[in-house]
């Protein structure tokens, strides 16, 4: 390739030939226009330029203050929450409902051994009493089930209604259990039969299953479960039409879904 300048007065212009390898001269080819930033040879400005670094402080700036921003909200939450609970504790002083057998009545409790079945009927009697002087529990319908002491033979079940348990009231709740034709197995079928035939009676406890709302306030329900132990049931003698068991020594625990509440009396 020559420059060669052009002939004439006017114009100090220059022009570019292409010689080829016979001495020939030609004018350019068309060559592609050059990208953007790109040097001739191929080069490319990009690639000369060195590149800047990412900087990893800075990501790791930004994670630690998520953290941080985030630990600060969930310590305000639990901060809340806590400071809610100490001020209705200290407001109200709530305490757990408490709940006595006060009898039971047995009609009948058959067990056969042949096809392992079980027939019963009880009439039951509840005592529950609200201690709280701030408080009115409203009770969801509590479920009632006789079962052997073992928990392992349920031998009858019944719904009590829901009701509204005023302050520092007490409440006699009454139902009739009974179980028609229910499977039991072999093994207990034989310990029912044998306790029932014993001087000191069958032994039985009445699983009670609730909720418990406060009255007046914008709370959720709370789970109670009622286990009353203690009670020894005997078949009615002949010629009688059902038989009381011995209830003096059942004892009943209330267990809630608040630990607070398991801490009161």
């Amino acid at each position: 390739m020559r420059k060669r300048e052009n002939a004439g007065g006017k114009g100090k212009g220059m022009e570019w030939l292409w010689v080829n390898r016979a001495g020939e001269s030609s004018p350019p080819p068309n060559l592609p226009p050059l990208a953007k930033g790109q040097l001739y040879g191929g080069a490319s400005s990009s690639a000369s330029r060195p590149q800047p670094k990412k900087s990893r402080r800075h990501r790791r700036g930004c994670c630690c203050c998520r953290c941080c921003l985030w630990t600060t909200v969930a310590l305000l939450v639990l901060l809340l929450i806590v400071t809610a609970t100490a001020s209705f504790y200290v407001l109200y002083r709530p305490h757990r409902p408490t709940f006595t057998v006060t009898s039971l009545r047995i009609s009948y409790i058959n067990i056969t051994s042949s096809s392992s079945t079980n027939s019963s009927k009880f009439d039951l009697t509840v005592s529950a009493r609200n201690p709280n002087s701030k408080l009115v529990h409203i009770c969801s319908p509590i479920s009632v089930s006789v079962l052997s002491a073992d928990g392992v033979v349920d031998l009858g079940d019944a719904t009590i209604p829901s009701f509204l348990h005023g302050k520092k009231n007490t409440t006699v709740l009454k139902t009739s259990i009974a179980s028609n034709g229910q499977q039991v197995d072999s093994g207990s079928a034989s310990t029912l039969k044998s306790g029932l035939k014993s001087k000191s009676g069958l032994a039985l406890k009445i699983r009670l299953d609730t909720k418990v709302k406060g009255g007046g306030l914008k709370t959720p329900r709370v789970g109670i479960r009622v286990t009353c132990g203690g009670i020894r049931a005997t078949a009615p003698a002949a010629g009688k039409s059902a038989a009381m068991a011995a209830t003096g020594n059942a004892k009943c625990k209330v267990d809630t879904g608040i630990r607070i509440w398991n801490w009161t009396p």
